[in-house]
């Protein structure tokens, strides 16, 4: 009983809702700056994967900064110090003239974001209990659900609507909020990590060590292919959508995808604690490689969203749990290089799709692109046998 009072803690609340602020910017921006590259300097649809991709290589850099220093100077301050940085850099879209300052601007705040994202996430695998990670972070994980189908709809909604610069301050004043609230955070410090700091404090020398931890590695290769795979979803929906005469309904792909998301990801996540990974993990990978195949042959709005559904109870679900599984075998204080090495490889996976998808496109389509997409998800099932199961 105790425990299941701890799973909703103040912390564990305060925690979730700074996540779902931050990843509501990233994914209203995510899902709108490769039109706004393109309308508004007149790109190619390759730059405007490389103005969406290198927000990724950001967070890159800055999952391996916070990665390295969250357990020896607390994640409490590397949250703060994050959301601060995401918030100054949120402001800087409205002066972005031109393409380099844009993707300059792109990385630094992708880079902001990669330090608060891994402090949440650390934060997080600290406060919830250990009997039951696999729920608590189901739940968790709902707050970049609910940002997953509100970010990407509001950019698309208003991008009919206003101009990019309303666009750009509505981003920073969230993300000026989520620092606000991310000082009423206290230092979470388990009875497993109180007397290891210090060494950690004294050990910062560069070591690949310091900023990975070894026994993520295998499931944060899967995660990778399956970032590479979403982020052509992520990238390219809306002009997939125009090129369907689906704008219209475009922005509720994400809703649908959510909506499913939220209903399925507790029972996926209790299965996790139950029945283990396998149980889930299985499914989780057939249904993201239907979803794609779906999406790939649709013309018309029902099978639009009925792609969004499947993709959501494949890819959605398996995020959370590829994450409790990342977690698992790790130690007690390396619990912070296990998230950011699991969201370093995702990461690696988003950066490097909107770029390659952006050249591909021009002559594979989009729907020839979904169906490769589709066929490469299918592969990652014998991937996870070899990698992870054994």
């Amino acid at each position: 009983m105790d425990d299941k009072q701890k799973l909703w803690s103040k912390d564990f609340l305060i925690v979730t809702v700074i996540n779902f602020f931050i990843y509501i910017v990233f994914y209203l921006l995510m899902a709108t700056i490769a039109s706004y590259t393109i309308d508004n300097f007149n790109t190619s649809t390759s730059i405007a994967g490389l103005a969406s991709g290198i927000f990724i290589i950001g967070i890159l850099f800055g999952r391996l900064g916070a990665g390295n220093i969250i357990e020896g100077i607390g994640s409490k301050k590397i949250l703060v110090i994050g959301t601060l940085s995401y918030a100054i850099v949120s402001a800087l879209y409205i002066s972005a003239i031109n393409i380099p300052l844009l993707i300059l601007i792109r990385f630094l705040h992708g880079f902001a974001y990669g330090i608060a994202s891994t402090a949440t996430g650390t934060i997080v695998a600290q406060v919830i209990p250990v009997s039951r990670r696999g729920e608590g972070i189901g739940y968790y994980s709902m707050s970049q659900i609910l940002a997953t189908a509100l970010g990407p709809f509001l950019g698309i909604f208003l991008i009919r609507y206003v101009n990019f610069k309303i666009i750009f301050i509505i981003t920073s004043l969230i993300a000026i909020l989520s620092f606000a609230i991310s000082i009423f955070i206290r230092q979470p410090v388990s009875e497993e990590t109180k007397n290891i700091r210090l060494n950690s404090v004294s050990n910062r020398k560069f070591k690949l060590s310091n900023v990975i931890e070894v026994t993520a590695i295998p499931i944060s290769i899967l995660i990778m292919i399956l970032g590479f795979n979403y982020s052509s979803i992520l990238t390219f929906i809306s002009l997939y959508s125009k090129e369907l005469h689906l704008e219209k309904i475009a922005s509720f792909f994400f809703i649908v995808y959510s909506i499913v998301v939220v209903f399925s990801r507790p029972i996926s996540g209790r299965l996790l604690d139950v029945k283990g990974a396998n149980f889930v993990v299985y499914p989780c990978l057939l249904l993201f490689s239907i979803g794609l195949s779906v999406l790939s042959i649709t013309e018309s709005s029902l099978t639009f969203l009925l792609s969004a559904a499947i993709i959501g109870l494949g890819y959605g679900n398996f995020l959370s749990c590829g994450q409790a599984i990342s977690i698992k075998n790790a130690p007690p204080n390396r619990l912070g290089l296990a998230t950011a090495t699991y969201y370093i490889f995702l990461d690696i996976g988003f950066g490097i799709g909107p770029y390659l998808f952006g050249s591909l496109i021009s002559f594979m389509g989009y729907k020839g692109l979904y169906m490769f997409m589709a066929m490469v998800t299918l592969a990652t099932i014998p991937l996870y046998l070899f990698l992870v199961r054994r």
